[in-house]
């Protein structure tokens, strides 16, 4: 009898993992629709939120929406791509590995394939990138004090891009 890949059991759902961050609002581009948020180890670009600029959004990135790249992403549609280092792989469920970047103070996880972790080389220690295709914005209150500041630009005494 031959196995069918349509009646092939389906593979366990892997386990809910997900990196919720505090990020402060820095600046609203209407014409694109998108958001600019400040988290302490860089910018995401989001679809516009309804928060005011300086204001605080709970940020949550789901690890099935966090693809893995060996070298720095140039011509890709995903806009958030932020330099890591691994600092662990776990198999889980067939076909399912966690990566765990570490961005600096952030910890950031990417549920991808065991083929994927044998294809790449994956291990702890490896400089990497992780593309985030999408987050959530939640609605949870953000207290200022847990927000990250913003740096003033190099050359400026001003804390963004904007001119004087």
């Amino acid at each position: 009898m031959s196995t069918d890949v349509l009646s092939a059991p389906a593979a366990a759902p892997p386990v809910t993992l997900a990196t919720m961050l505090d990020a402060r609002v820095l600046r609203h581009d209407p014409a694109w629709g998108l958001s600019t948020l400040l988290f302490g180890d860089g910018e995401l670009r989001v679809p516009l939120v309804a928060a005011a600029v300086d204001a605080g959004v709970r940020v949550t990135i789901d690890a099935r929406d966090v693809s893995v790249a060996l070298t720095r992403p140039m011509d890709v549609s995903i806009t958030n791509r932020l330099p890591g280092t691994i600092v662990e792989v776990e198999r889980l469920a067939p076909p399912y590995a966690r990566v765990r970047f570490d961005l600096g103070t952030t910890r950031l996880d990417a549920l991808v394939t065991w083929e994927s972790v044998e294809r790449l080389a994956l291990e702890p220690g490896l400089r990497a990138w992780a593309m985030i295709k999408s987050v959530a914005i939640g609605n949870a209150a953000v207290r200022p004090s847990d927000l990250p500041r913003r740096r003033p630009w190099p050359g400026s005494r001003t804390p963004d891009r904007a001119p004087r």
